[in-house]
């Protein structure tokens, strides 16, 4: 990796769910946090002008109470968010600076490319904009944070060689899922060469509660590590890491990812081993196989959201976890101007395009019954 993130430890506090109280940002309970997370010799803190009152909190908890030299601070600018300019979007900048108060970000990244998000950076000319923003020393280190297919990476990577790192997804559940493909985006950009940072290595807090086989295999092999311990250092053990973040939102999950990534130096075969048999365990679990090619959506007549409904429910099915489920049904399917399932009209032309050959009709169905007709 070079000089980038070399004095940066494999954990990074993630700043998108912070504690709350009352409904607001729990400001005493983030300063202990943070007290915490500096005292154990840890200094990479990611927050976002989308993240509503992280910028404003890190700047009181962090910024005004200790030297700017003691820290890295990573903020992200999302053109594609209420943007109709390029005048809004470079505007993003100077607000993060002024809740945050930090005069300098050491990370900027263009926030969660991929799909049609991308285009906005591209008609905003974010690229050379954001240089310009480095000569002037107000950025040290440009990248960009991504959700979307390998073969897009390739693109924006081939496209723009000058991005210094890349933050993807990345976890065990979803090392090997084709809707995702942790793996195979994390392979891109070590192909081109760029560091990456690491975010949801819990997947939303999902692998803090596994399902109970893979409960069983993590406990078996260490009685007293969490589940959530398992996944971040799975993350944290990939090469060409600069850090791993945890959304941590209280001082009990702060405590638990302090007492085992203080001294992290790698996993052993044995634990390595551990996490191969839990992703079998994982892969036991009968899930709609689908492979998100979207074939189905390009014969569809109606619009529905079929990859994204059938990701959903793969996600209740594995976690358990209804609220989870359905957000990432509204962000998929509404989220991207599909329809949702129960508006299939049962056509079969999906079922025709289908490689998988999955029963789609049925499986839509399904999904109308179990996620969307329940309160």
């Amino acid at each position: 990796m070079g000089e980038l993130g070399k004095d940066i430890k494999k954990l990074g506090f993630g700043l998108m769910r912070l504690p709350q109280k009352a409904g607001a940002i729990d400001l005493e309970q983030t300063k202990e946090m943070v007290d915490m997370f500096l005292e154990a010799g840890f200094t990479y803190f990611d927050t976002a002008w989308a993240y509503e009152g992280s910028e404003d909190a890190i700047r009181q908890a962090l910024v005004e109470r200790y030297p700017r030299e003691r820290f890295q601070l990573a903020t992200k600018n999302a053109a594609w968010i209420q943007c109709k300019t390029k005048e809004d979007a470079y505007a993003q900048f100077d607000t993060s600076l002024r809740q945050t108060g930090a005069g300098y970000f050491d990370f900027y990244l263009l926030h969660n490319l991929g799909e049609e998000r991308t285009r906005y950076f591209d008609d905003f000319d974010m690229w050379n904009w954001v240089q310009e923003k480095k000569k002037k020393g107000l950025i040290k280190h440009v990248g960009f944070s991504f959700h979307s297919t390998p073969e897009e990476l390739d693109a924006i990577l081939t496209a723009h060689p000058e991005m210094e790192f890349v933050q993807l997804q990345i976890n065990y559940a979803d090392w090997d899922n084709p809707a995702i493909q942790s793996r195979r985006c994390y392979e891109v950009a070590r192909k081109h060469g760029k560091p990456v940072v690491i975010m949801e290595p819990v997947k939303g807090g999902m692998l803090a509660t596994p399902p109970e086989s893979v409960i069983n295999v993590l406990k078996e092999a260490e009685p007293d590590s969490s589940p959530a311990s398992w996944a971040i250092r799975f993350a944290a053990n990939l090469d060409g890491v600069i850090t791993v973040l945890s959304g941590m939102s209280n001082i009990e999950q702060m405590k638990d990812n302090l007492s085992y990534m203080k001294s992290f130096a790698g996993l052993t075969q044995k634990q390595k081993e551990t996490m191969d048999m839990a992703r079998r365990e994982l892969g036991k679990i009968p899930l709609i196989p689908c492979t998100t090619c979207n074939y189905c959506a390009k014969v569809c007549p109606n619009n529905i959201g079929i990859s994204g409904s059938f990701t959903a429910m793969n996600c209740y099915t594995l976690y358990g976890d209804m609220a989870a489920a359905k957000q990432q049904e509204s962000f998929l399917v509404g989220g991207h101007g599909f329809k949702p399932a129960n508006e299939c009209i049962k056509c079969g032309k999906c079922e025709e395009a289908c490689p998988q050959h999955i029963k789609i009709r049925e499986r839509l169905s399904e999904i109308s019954e179990t996620m969307l007709e329940r309160v």
